[in-house]
């Protein structure tokens, strides 16, 4: 790489050294989320991983991608870029969780106005710790300079996540009858859905957004939105070993209203018990300072649900039990009934 250098190309707003800088500085946070499918260093033209068969008769790779969306102002905002990479991650391994599948390996792309290679170093350490959270390896990413695209000083961020899971234990809603619970697994805040609305109503470009707000226990807004989506992979493959899970859904954009349907059959009906909902201290500011309706905002935001879990009532309280060993603070917000109407909150 030494003679890898262009004048004119650094003329035009892409250094090139930057890149391989960033890289450089990138590797000791890469290098915690090593297992032992690693099969290639980082900095070559594809990322391998040797998969493991073991146990699996009949594999089946599941793919997941997403991005931070909006929520990445909030970074720019606050001037801090080491947790929007958990949020990525989390998009992408928490969807792979719904359908059984351990998830992999996992990789990025950032796109930017400028590198500045500490910065894109900041963003991959929180990368790495979400894949640290979810046990699987970053094997790779792209990491883009596009001058005039974006304003210098911003960025976009995205990836996706491959996982396996044996065919026999793909989840299968076709279980689901009468009578099963659901229960919820709590989040961490607003996740990564819905920032479109929150910047609206908060005004967050405008606003003060560091100031310490008692309603949020003494957190500032831009620091209780940039908490970072939780990632729910390792207490839900607890679970698959210890009880029979019919369904799971990842409460992301579109609420519960449209997250929930994903995974229950046609004919069966999703009953919320609105009390029994654990709704956080965000969300009943936001629905204040917005004027915004119950509806819509079970319609836009997790509302402090971060997946929603069906099994048999008979497994419910031996499923809390498990997922509660593994740090989840799991409880019941309601139970599966025939009907047409896939989700009825009251």
């Amino acid at each position: 790489m030494e003679k890898s250098f262009s004048e004119t190309y650094k003329a035009a707003g892409v250094d090139i050294t930057a890149g391989y800088k960033a890289v450089e500085l990138m590797k000791q946070h890469i290098a915690r989320t090593m297992i032992n499918g690693k099969a290639s260093d980082i900095g070559g033209f594809g990322g391998l991983f040797e998969l493991d068969m073991t146990g699996l008769e009949k594999p089946c790779l599941v793919s997941g991608t997403d991005g931070v969306g909006t929520k990445l102002k909030m970074a720019f905002l606050m001037d801090k870029h080491d947790t929007v990479g958990i949020d990525c991650v989390a998009m992408c391994v928490n969807d792979i969780i719904c359908v059984g599948a351990k998830p992999l390996f996992f990789l990025d792309y950032i796109a930017c106005g400028k590198n500045y290679p500490e910065k894109i170093a900041e963003i991959v350490s929180g990368i790495a710790e979400g894949c640290v959270q979810s046990g699987c390896e970053l094997i790779g990413g792209e990491t883009a300079e596009m001058p005039g695209f974006y304003p210098i000083d911003e960025y976009d961020l995205a990836g996706f996540s491959v996982g396996v899971v044996d065919k026999s234990k793909v989840l299968d809603n076709s279980k689901i009858e009468e009578g099963d619970v659901i229960i919820a697994l709590p989040s961490s805040g607003v996740h990564s859905n819905g920032f479109s609305l929150v910047r609206k109503v908060f005004d967050v470009e405008n606003a003060d957004i560091k100031t310490p707000v008692a309603e949020l226990g003494g957190k500032s807004i831009g620091e209780t939105l940039l908490t970072p989506t939780k990632i729910y992979v390792k207490p839900m493959l607890a679970l698959f070993d210890s009880v029979t899970v019919k369904a799971v859904s990842h409460i992301t954009g579109g609420g519960f209203y449209e997250n929930i349907p994903r995974s229950i059959p046609k004919g069966f009906t999703a009953n919320i018990k609105r009390s029994d909902v654990k709704v956080l201290p965000i969300f009943d500011l936001l629905q204040k300072t917005g004027g915004i309706s119950e509806h819509d905002m079970f319609n836009t935001f997790n509302m402090g649900v971060g997946m929603s879990i069906v099994v048999s009532k008979d497994e419910a309280e031996k499923a809390i039990e498990v997922l509660k060993a593994n740090g989840e603070d799991a409880y019941i917000i309601g139970n599966i009934t025939k009907g047409e109407e896939r989700v009825v909150i009251c």
